[in-house]
């Protein structure tokens, strides 16, 4: 008798590296992503719009020119006008104090409208409407608006102004009234921008922590604390930074509002850039500040990224 045996496997057939139906722990990703050509009209614009006006501005900053004719190279006198001028010292302090001021008092309220906003109560969709009517208006318009409502004359501050140690009703025409109201009219202005951003982040935390919370015994206010807080986080640096950055560039506020004064009190570096260029005719040194500005504003954004800890862009909702 002839016994057969069978030839032992030869096992699966590999393929590049692998075996048949198995497919390797570290396999390539090979999900098509967009070319590198996608990007190109968004680079365009923003550097059409963006890069080219900046590096602009900071060229005509060592030039001398007074809007007519052809700019004339300077040098850097007109940096060294700045960095010697008192006037320009004093307006970036202010500039810093109006900036730190429109942050602490905006961004509670912000906070505060956002989060409430986002919940469930009844007339929460009319009551938000109403608070977010600002955001449809020009700052122009918003600025003559309080302007005849501050009127010591004829608007209602000569009525409410003796009740906040202004017995005049002129809260324009003192130096710190006049920065309180720049404050108060940015915050009604720029309000319900941030609340909105808020309103759209409490809105994404689970529903589930807050009744696993519930079910611990916290109360609204320790679910605030510990739970819508940590939550909105990256919002709370996103509008920061935005707050921030914008206040440096309030300008027709001021313009309308106070036109610098009075004596001075409001003259901030956006105010300055404007009066050096389009009333004094010096472009190069109102570009000098337009640059600083710049500088500036970059220089906060940086570093609020920096000790935030934004830049490592980690979800508030991992692990949940």
């Amino acid at each position: 008798m002839t016994l057969t045996t069978k030839a032992p496997s030869a096992g699966p057939v590999r393929r590049g590296g692998g075996v048949r139906g198995v497919r390797p722990a570290t396999a390539p990703d090979r999900t098509p992503r967009p070319g590198s050509l996608y990007i190109l009209p968004a680079a365009l614009f923003f550097a059409v719009f963006a890069v080219g006006p900046v590096i602009g501005v900071g060229v005509l900053s060592f030039m001398e020119w007074n809007g007519l004719g052809d700019p004339r190279f300077a040098g850097t006198a007109n940096w060294e006008r700045f960095l010697g001028s008192g006037a320009i010292w004093d307006a970036t302090g202010r500039t810093l104090l109006l900036t730190g001021a429109c942050w602490v008092v905006q961004t509670p309220i912000s906070l505060a409208i956002g989060v409430w906003s986002a919940g469930r109560q009844r007339n929460r969709a009319v009551l938000s409407a109403v608070y977010f009517l600002p955001l449809l208006l020009s700052s122009a318009a918003i600025a003559l608006v309080w302007k005849a409502i501050l009127d010591p004359n004829f608007g209602a501050a000569k009525a409410l102004g003796p009740l906040i140690g202004y017995s005049d009703g002129d809260l324009l025409g003192d130096t710190q009234g006049a920065l309180l109201c720049i404050v108060m009219v940015v915050t009604w202005q720029f309000v319900p921008f941030h609340a909105l951003l808020y309103q759209a982040a409490a809105r994404n935390i689970p529903a589930s922590i807050y009744d696993a919370a519930l079910i611990d015994g916290a109360g609204r206010a320790t679910a605030f604390r510990y739970i819508t807080l940590p939550q909105l986080r990256n919002t709370i640096i996103t509008s920061s930074t935005l707050m921030i950055v914008g206040s440096l560039t309030y300008f027709e506020t001021i313009l309308l509002l106070t036109d610098g004064g009075p004596g001075g009190a409001t003259h901030v570096l956006p105010f300055l850039m404007y009066t050096e260029g389009f009333r004094s005719y010096e472009m190069g040194f109102a570009a000098t500040i337009a640059t600083a500005l710049v500088v500036l504003g970059t220089s906060l954004s940086l570093l609020i990224v920096r000790f935030s800890g934004f830049a490592k862009m980690r979800s508030t909702l991992e692990g949940i």
